[in-house]
């Protein structure tokens, strides 16, 4: 199931051409017919879900191991969060405050700049890289309320340089910065999540963490909408990483996690990280760890911005299960992949469970 690296099946990003979603909730217009929701495939639009009781791994026995008891009553709870939610809020991850606040400052100053300043960072048709609100795959596609800057940070050789704005000054050391640190904790995750299926640790961290892995950071702005009752922030999907490790709001919530088919409002864990599974973690796991359906709702009065750091292999390199997670009485679930990440986001669009079409 291999997919075009660069397709040309990418329409025009005309939502570039017109508006942002933030001068739109700036100068008070309701959301043209394009953002809303026209169908609940996924469930109801609640903007007050009740608050969802997720996993909170603590990771001090990860980073320093004191007690082989210890570790292993975390590597168990680990296990029973991916089996079941499919995501955690990590405590005790080593990064600072001060690097947390530092991070969601720049990107708040960011958003702060003129918008012909943000345009010149515009993302180009076909490219996942770049400002601009929701891109325009489909004539029905439903669009997101929200405003994306999406950048590669690892490799850096991979890096766009044109697109790392210049203003504000302390941008680029920042999440050059912040990247590092996440992509070090990303490699501590990955060796646990290895180690609590009784992998060899390794097996996760060198396809998504190294040998030519990507690590892309998304910068999103929901601004308040008049109408968060018709209209999502991000509509409802999985995502196509293998890890994806999220940084909330400090005070708005709006993220919400799918589970036995009933929505929960992820709560705002002081300094935590919310990190989830991707498809393609779980399509290595044999779905013994599960990539959870979520989505983002919109607030009529308050606006948000999250911060995400999304990993995913070499394009070129196939993705399937582990043969060791593969016997009778589990066999093979899903194809070998490739490129997945631009299936998923074709997918996501269209509105369709990008997964479900890797299945055998």
């Amino acid at each position: 199931m291999a997919a075009a690296s660069n397709p040309s099946v990418i329409a025009l990003d005309k939502a570039a051409l017109s508006k942002t979603v933030q001068q739109m909730a700036i100068d008070g217009d309701e959301p043209p017919p394009t953002y809303t929701v026209k169908d609940h495939k996924f469930g109801a639009l609640e903007t007050s879900a009740p608050s969802a009781p997720i996993p909170i791994i603590d990771m001090t026995s990860f980073l320093s191991p004191s007690s082989p008891d210890q570790e292993e009553s975390e590597l168990i709870k680990l296990r029973s969060a991916l089996t079941t939610w499919g995501c955690f809020q990590a405590v005790n991850h080593g990064i600072s405050s001060l690097v947390l606040q530092n991070v969601r400052q720049v990107i708040g100053e960011f958003f702060e700049r003129p918008t012909e300043e943000k345009r010149k960072y515009s993302r180009k048709p076909g490219s996942a890289e770049g400002y601009g609100p929701d891109a325009v795959v489909t004539d029905n596609q439903v669009l997101d309320w929200c405003d994306r800057f999406s950048l590669r940070i690892f490799p850096a050789c991979q890096r766009n340089a044109n697109l790392w704005p210049e203003n504000p000054s302390s941008f680029r050391e920042t999440i050059e910065d912040y990247g590092s640190k996440i992509l070090s904790t990303k490699a501590v995750l990955f060796k646990a999540i290895a180690k609590s299926l009784h992998l060899n640790e390794d097996c996760f961290s060198r396809v998504f963490t190294e040998d030519g892995a990507i690590m892309q950071g998304r910068f999103i702005l929901y601004p308040p909408c008049p109408t968060p009752d018709r209209v999502y922030g991000l509509k409802p999907h999985t995502d196509r990483s293998g890890m994806t490790v999220l940084l909330q709001d400090t005070e708005v919530e709006g993220l919400q996690v799918l589970s036995n088919n009933k929505w929960f409002t992820v709560p705002l864990i002081h300094d935590a990280l919310f990190v989830n599974l991707g498809d393609q973690l779980q399509i290595m796991s044999n779905a013994i760890y599960k990539s959870p359906m979520h989505r983002v709702v919109t607030n009529a009065q308050r606006g948000k911005i999250s911060i995400a750091m999304f990993d995913e292999p070499d394009p070129n390199k196939e993705i399937g299960p582990i043969e060791a997670l593969v016997d009778e009485t589990r066999p093979r679930l899903y194809k070998t992949v490739k490129n997945y990440g631009f299936f998923n986001y074709e997918c996501f669009q269209k509105g369709i469970v990008a997964i479900d079409a890797a299945k055998i």
